[in-house]
């Protein structure tokens, strides 16, 4: 444990920073040292419900810049709506900040790919909040996939339901401004990452349907993709659903694993046609959450568990989504 903390600065006074802020105020070599937000009431507000005892140790600001020059922290933690992530992530960065950004990355490639190289040009650590790469269970998956444990990774199956629209209805999540897009962008975004970030690969033709049920972004989607290597998959995302739930179908040459994408609450293996009673899973494959992997990280404990590459291949993905629905045509992302 190191003696110096890591000092952060929260860039997002909403619902998930909540649960971030609770985290660092409980980590031992975290601490918040500003929060902004569009008004300095709505960061009063936010600091009197979900962490106190900073309320008077911690800077309050309207304006990111002067946030940066002000508290000139190590690190920057990022829960805005989607679109502003690239102009943020740019900022945080050329501030001289590592940074935690909420999923996705960006909402356009060419986003990914400037603020991929700004991250190289600065020599600083740029993360994705993304659960499940944080999981032992996926990151068993990797492997077997890596290392061809059960032959090739042939195909994916996999579907999200939750009752998306109804929850976000007048949010900023239901505009395309502020979004990028609608369910696949947001709890979608989950399990598309989920596979992509097992996959590793760039993303070679997509074709996808959606349906917006009558509001500005897509509710459902079906989204069929083929991925450079080879590996096919087919992912159906509902938002009209309420009863919520995710599940991923891994097929191998000579194996099968089924796995939750939302979460990694469960899985079950098959080596050839042999179910595994119990897959070699430990403890020490995963981390306790994205943001604590984060801080390991800056500390060079830990190799961060995502960075701009899988913010880029999700940035293909979902332009390509987008673009398919639009032309009703196949979409190849511009690599």
């Amino acid at each position: 444990m190191s003696d110096k903390k890591v000092r952060f600065a929260l860039l997002g006074c909403g619902g998930m920073m909540g649960v971030h802020a609770q985290r660092l105020c409980n980590h031992p070599e975290a601490e918040i040292v500003g929060l902004c937000d569009l008004s300095l009431e709505h960061v009063q507000a936010f600091v009197a419900r979900q962490c106190a005892s900073v309320e008077h140790t911690a800077h309050f600001y309207i304006d990111a810049a002067a946030m940066y020059a002000g508290v000139q922290p190590d690190a920057v933690l990022v829960a805005t709506p989607h679109t502003l992530h690239f102009v943020q992530g740019m900022q945080a960065l050329q501030a001289g900040c590592h940074v935690y950004i909420e999923k996705p990355m960006v909402t356009k490639l060419e986003h990914a790919y400037q603020l991929a190289e700004q991250v190289r040009a600065s020599g600083k650590i740029l993360v994705i909040g993304y659960n499940t790469p944080c999981s032992a269970e996926f990151y068993y998956l990797r492997q077997l996939i890596r290392n061809n444990t059960f032959g090739k990774l042939e195909l994916v199956s996999g579907y999200l339901s939750q009752g998306w629209m109804q929850a976000t209805t007048g949010s900023w999540r239901q505009d395309p401004a502020l979004s990028g897009g609608g369910q696949a962008y947001d709890s979608g975004a989950h399990l598309f990452n989920s596979l992509c970030w097992s996959v590793e690969s760039d993303i070679a033709e997509v074709f996808s349907f959606g349906d917006n049920h009558g509001t500005p972004v897509d509710i459902n989607s079906v989204t069929s993709i083929r991925f450079t290597n080879g590996t096919m998959a087919n992912i159906t995302i509902g938002g009209n659903c309420p009863g919520g739930g995710s599940f991923l179908s891994f097929i191998f040459e000579n194996g099968r694993v089924e796995i939750d994408g939302w979460g990694a609450g469960w899985i079950n293996v098959w080596q050839g046609a042999e179910k595994l009673k119990y897959p070699p899973i430990t403890p020490d494959m995963g981390a306790p959450s994205p943001l604590h992997n984060f801080i390991d990280a800056v500390y060079g404990r830990a190799e961060p568990r995502t960075n701009p590459r899988n913010g880029i291949i999700q940035s293909q993905l979902m332009d390509a989504i987008y673009e398919s629905q639009r032309t009703g045509q196949v979409a190849r992302p511009h690599q």
